[in-house]
């Protein structure tokens, strides 16, 4: 699993290896549970941007997204994918050629196995930004507070020199908007001692969010968890968070408010479908109604049909077209990161 490194700020180093995209080499580091730092220390040190159509010649290629975008199997790490490993110094860390580029913090879906996340991996990286990969357990959703101190550990980590600075875009798929969330569930109750976050914050990006009842998230656990069980599972959800309802349905309501009131009001985009058992196409759209009368900028693709978390599947050229166009609009070649 290659040398394991020394520690540095709340970040562990557990292990590094190298891989390519595109013919360009990039690093792969496990900084912490559940967290995997994607990066190109090796890059020049000037300033990247997000995908502008001035730094680009090449548009997003149709890349395939997850062939199974819910699974039942347990999330694994993507530090197994590479033939060969790279001891990097921790030094690196502090690299300015990796601390000027963007950092894309991408929330995936629960499941999500390591090649599909790749294709999502594989288009940031090769539009000039770094990635770190945040993946979520069943249990940060089942027992929220174990959520809420799940986000505050990514918090702490968003707050390390490393990544200090940096302008931040956000992705989230499914689950991964909730665990996005409890982040911001913090940086609403600490406004000051997270503003600096708040600020990097250059867009963010909602790819198929449970949005509705409680009904719709028991639906979600039982496509996710035991497919074949569905029904069963649903039942018994739904059974759970009438019990325990003041540790999970009224936790619920309460990052439904906060993210009706988002703390970041960087541009947005949303990706959903109107037959999504996951989602509720209008309470979607009153989200983003709301959010526009807040003064927020929201761009929004939604399709008749489409699959949960495979939006970029079944649409290739609807989903890569609509975030080219919403990444262009960002400008954050203005966004310079301090050295």
């Amino acid at each position: 699993m290659g040398n394991r490194q020394p520690t540095t700020g709340v970040c562990r180093t557990d292990s590094t290896m190298s891989e390519s995209v595109n013919g360009e080499r990039f690093t792969t580091r496990r900084i912490r549970s559940r967290m995997t730092y994607y990066y190109t220390p090796s890059a020049g040190s000037g300033v990247k941007t997000l995908c502008s159509a001035r730094d680009s010649e090449t548009p997003l290629s149709p890349i395939s997204a997850p062939s199974q975008p819910l699974s039942d199997s347990s999330i694994s790490p993507l530090l197994s994918d590479s033939p060969s490993h790279t001891a990097v110094s921790s030094n690196s860390q502090s690299d300015p050629s990796t601390t000027a580029r963007p950092l894309l913090l991408f929330f995936s879906w629960l499941g999500a196995q390591p090649g599909a996340v790749a294709k999502y991996r594989d288009l940031y990286l090769q539009r000039g930004m770094d990635v770190l990969l945040v993946q979520s357990s069943v249990m940060h959703f089942l027992w929220p507070r174990w959520g809420l101190e799940y986000g505050l550990e990514v918090l702490k980590v968003l707050e390390d020199p490393q990544f200090l600075d940096r302008p931040v875009l956000v992705h989230s798929a499914s689950i991964g908007g909730y665990t996005f969330t409890q982040i911001l569930t913090h940086i609403a109750q600490e406004p000051e001692k997270h503003a600096g976050l708040a600020r990097r914050v250059v867009g963010h990006i909602y790819d198929s969010l449970v949005v509705g009842t409680l009904e719709h998230m028991a639906i979600g656990l039982g496509k996710t968890l035991v497919p074949r069980l569905e029904s069963l599972v649903k039942n018994a959800a739904m059974l759970y968070f009438w019990l325990f309802k003041s540790q999970t349905a009224d936790f619920y309501n309460r990052s439904i408010q906060v993210f009706h009131n988002s703390p970041i009001t960087a541009p947005a985009l949303f990706f959903f479908s109107e037959n999504d058992a996951l989602c509720n196409p209008v309470a979607m759209e009153n989200c983003i109604d709301l959010w526009r009368k807040r003064g927020v900028a929201v761009e929004s693709r939604k399709w008749k049909e489409s699959k949960h978390a495979a939006h970029m599947r079944c649409h290739p050229e609807d989903y890569l077209s609509a975030l080219q166009k919403y990444l262009n609009s960002l400008h954050v070649q203005s966004l310079k990161a301090k050295m």
